[in-house]
């Protein structure tokens, strides 16, 4: 979460509960964005890299369920429904579809204030958990001393630059999920422009060299043409 503000991606096609939503996250400091249909919102969860996003089932170009499983194929952000959809069926089919929580619409704006912070409370515990269990990390040959701050493949130092490390890294405590250029030049550099991706494909080209035996058929860290890369679990 950037300078600690969380970014919030408000999907919601109702002008009135989305101005709503928005007022009451400004109330509380909170970034967001908006988007009033199911291709934005997939757009933005792409391109924003939200901490949580707040989505109303009923969009007018697409189910919200949708969007969920779509989201979910490369991401694990949160995600908040709130709907007007009352069944316990609905809730169901939405938590198992890969919602982390269900709001019924209409809410009150202390509920929905709560859930957040429950929400952000998980993801700060799960994050300082993750740094702290796991000072090593090891995946087949490859092998990432955290505390150390160097790596090595099959029992060999790998002689990384320091972008190279952050890369590796990132990718490495993300194993198995796909990490887009927009999420990775962020974290690496702060920002998104076109020459950010046209670096990381420079700097990514050269760590895959150190890694893969035969960049043809990398054992490690995969392309998805147009989305971005993933580290495999060996």
């Amino acid at each position: 979460m950037t300078n600690n503000k969380p970014l919030i991606l408000i999907v919601e096609d109702d002008s009135a509960i989305r101005n709503l939503i928005a007022t009451t996250l400004e109330t509380q400091n909170y970034k967001y964005h908006l988007a009033r249909n199911g291709s934005q919102a997939i757009n933005e969860a792409v391109t924003s890299c939200p901490d949580i996003i707040l989505l109303d089932l009923g969009l007018p170009d697409m189910d919200g369920m949708d969007v969920i499983r779509k989201i979910r194929s490369w991401s694990n952000v949160p995600i908040i429904v709130i709907s007007a959809r009352t069944e316990e069926k609905d809730k169901i089919d939405a938590l198992d579809t890969g919602a982390d929580d269900y709001l019924t619409k209409p809410f009150s704006v202390e509920e929905l204030l709560a859930r957040l912070r429950v929400t952000l409370r998980r993801l700060s515990y799960a994050q300082s958990e993750s740094e702290n269990n796991n000072s090593v990390y090891k995946n087949g040959g490859l092998i990432i001393d955290y505390a150390a701050g160097c790596a090595s493949l099959d029992g060999a130092e790998l002689h990384l630059t320091p972008i190279e490390y952050k890369l590796l890294c990132l990718l490495a405590k993300n194993t198995g999920k796909v990490l887009t250029h927009t999420y990775i030049t962020q974290k690496i550099w702060g920002s998104s422009w076109d020459n950010d991706v046209a670096s990381l494909r420079v700097f990514m080209a050269s760590l895959r060299k150190k890694l893969e035996t035969d960049t043809a058929h990398p054992r490690y860290i995969q392309t998805h043409v147009g989305i971005g890369y993933r580290m495999l679990r060996i």
